[in-house]
C-alpha cells in the first residue's frame, strides 16, 4: 500500500471511529444535564436530580474492571461494544419515560444500568484506535480522539440545556438516547475484526481476570505513573465548577460561573489541536503528562492574586490548554503501555478513576469553600503539582516486577502492532 493510500486508510478509519465516539460521548456528558432538569420539572425534587446523576456516574468505576476485561476476551467486538452503546441509550430513554411517574427506585435502577455501560463509551472506546490506526499515526489520533471529549463536555450539555427550553427535560433525555444508539449502529459497521481465538488468547473469564487491570496500574512503571498523576490532578480540576461558583459571586458576574469552565474547556480543545498537529514525542508520552500538569497548576495559581475577571478568564484558558496535550498523552501512553491482553480494562479503569478524582475533588471543594477563591485556587494548583512529584516518583519507582511493555513504535509490543493492523 502507498503512502498515500496508507493516509487514506487512516483517515477514512479516523473518522469512522469519530462517527460512533462523538454522539456516544454527547450523549453522556448531555445526560447528567438532561437529568437534572427532568427531575425539577417532574418532581420538584434537585435531591433526586443529584441522585439520579450519581446513579450514573458511580457505575463508571464499579462495572469498569468487569466490562474491560469482557471485552477484552469477547471474540465479536462489534457486537458486543454496540449492544452497550445500545442499552445505554435505551436506558437514559427509559429514564425519560418513568422519572416522576413510576417509583424513584425504578428510575434510579434504569440510570445505574445504563451507567453500567458507560466505561465503553470513553475508555472501553479510546482502547480501539490502536487496532484502527498505524502505529505512525496514534498520537496524532489520540489528541484528536481527545477532542471529542472536549467538544462533548462543551456541547453536551448545551444541547441539553437548549432542548429541555425548546421541547422538554423528556425530549431532551430521549434524543441524547437516540445519540447513542445511533453511536451503536455506526460501531456495528467499524472495521474491527474479530478476534480470530489462536495461540495466547484465551477467551474465558475468571474473577482473578477482574484484577489484572488493576494490578497493571500498580506494577508497571510508566502506567502507573500517569494513570496516579493524572487521577491526582484530576481532582483539582473537579474543584473547579464549586470555586467558578464563588469567582462568580466574587466578581459580581453570574455568566462567569460557567463562562470560566467554557473558557477552560475551550483552552483544553485548543490544546488537544495544536498536540494533534504537532506531538511533541511519540516515544515517551509520560514526560507529557507530567510536564503538562506542572505547567496547568501555574496559571491557577496566578489567578489566585485576584486579577481583573478578563485576566482571570484568560489565565483559565491557558491552564486548559494544559490539559489538552496531557489528556491526548495520557491516552497514548495507556496504548503505548498496556499489555494486549488488558488493554481495555486499562483503559476503562483508568477513566473510572478520573472520574472517581474529579467527584472527590468536587465535595471537598464543596466542604472548604468557605476558606476563599484564594485558597482554593492555591489548592487546585497545588494538587497540580503533587501530582506530577507524585508521578516522577511512581515513574523512577520499578515496583515489584520493573516490567516495561515498550508498545508502539517498537520495543516488544512492535510485532503484535504489526498482527493486529493485518487482522484489521
Amino acid at each position: 500500500m502507498t503512502t498515500d493510500a496508507a493516509s487514506a486508510t487512516a483517515a477514512f478509519r479516523l473518522t469512522h471511529y469519530l462517527g460512533v465516539a462523538v454522539p456516544a460521548r454527547l450523549a453522556d456528558e448531555g445526560a447528567r444535564i438532561g437529568l437534572v432538569l427532568l427531575a425539577l420539572e417532574r418532581t420538584d425534587s434537585a435531591g433526586l436530580g443529584g441522585a439520579l446523576v450519581a446513579a450514573l456516574m458511580i457505575p463508571h468505576v464499579v462495572a469498569a474492571p468487569v466490562l474491560g476485561a469482557v471485552a477484552d476476551r469477547v471474540r465479536r467486538r462489534r457486537l458486543f461494544h454496540a449492544s452497550c452503546l445500545f442499552a445505554y441509550g435505551l436506558g437514559l430513554a427509559a429514564t425519560a419515560v418513568v422519572v416522576g411517574r413510576a417509583p424513584a427506585g425504578l428510575a434510579l435502577a434504569l440510570v445505574a444500568a445504563a451507567g453500567c455501560c458507560a466505561p465503553l463509551v470513553t475508555g472501553g472506546l479510546t482502547s480501539l484506535l490502536g487496532e484502527l490506526v498505524p502505529a505512525d499515526r496514534l498520537s496524532r489520533a489520540f489528541s484528536i480522539d481527545s477532542t471529542s471529549y472536549n467538544l462533548a463536555g462543551i456541547c453536551g450539555p448545551a444541547l441539553a440545556a437548549a432542548l429541555s427550553a425548546a421541547a422538554g427535560p423528556d425530549t431532551a433525555l430521549i434524543a441524547l438516547g437516540a445519540a447513542g444508539a445511533i453511536a451503536g449502529l455506526v460501531m456495528l459497521t467499524l472495521p474491527l475484526a474479530p478476534r480470530t481465538g489462536g495461540a495466547g488468547h484465551d477467551a474465558r473469564l475468571r474473577p482473578a481476570d477482574l484484577a489484572t487491570g488493576l494490578l497493571e496500574l500498580l506494577r508497571n512503571p510508566p502506567l502507573r505513573a500517569v494513570t496516579w498523576s493524572s487521577s491526582a490532578g484530576q481532582i483539582g480540576v473537579g474543584a473547579l465548577p464549586v470555586l467558578t461558583a464563588l469567582l462568580a459571586q466574587q466578581y459580581g458576574a453570574g455568566w462567569a460561573a460557567g463562562g470560566l469552565m467554557t473558557a477552560f474547556a475551550a483552552g483544553a480543545l485548543a490544546g488537544s489541536l495544536i498536540y494533534a498537529v504537532r506531538p511533541w514525542t511519540d516515544t515517551h508520552p509520560e514526560r507529557v503528562v507530567l510536564g503538562c500538569l506542572a505547567a496547568t497548576g501555574l496559571p491557577l495559581a496566578l489567578a489566585a492574586t485576584k486579577p481583573a475577571l478578563s485576566a482571570t478568564t484568560a489565565l483559565f484558558v491557558l491552564a486548559g490548554a494544559c490539559t489538552g496535550p496531557l489528556f491526548s498523552a495520557l491516552l497514548a501512553a495507556r496504548e503505548r503501555y498496556a499489555p494486549a491482553g488488558v488493554r481495555t480494562q486499562v483503559f476503562t479503569l483508568g477513566a473510572g478513576l478520573k472520574s472517581t478524582a474529579a467527584a472527590g475533588g468536587a465535595a471537598a471543594a464543596g466542604v472548604v469553600s468557605g476558606a476563599g477563591t484564594s485558597a482554593l485556587l492555591l489548592a487546585i494548583a497545588a494538587c497540580q503539582v503533587l501530582a506530577t512529584l507524585l508521578g516522577a516518583a511512581l515513574l523512577t519507582h520499578r515496583g515489584t516486577t520493573g516490567a516495561k511493555h515498550p508498545g508502539r513504535p517498537g520495543g516488544a509490543a512492535a510485532p503484535e502492532a504489526a498482527t493486529r493492523k493485518s487482522r484489521t
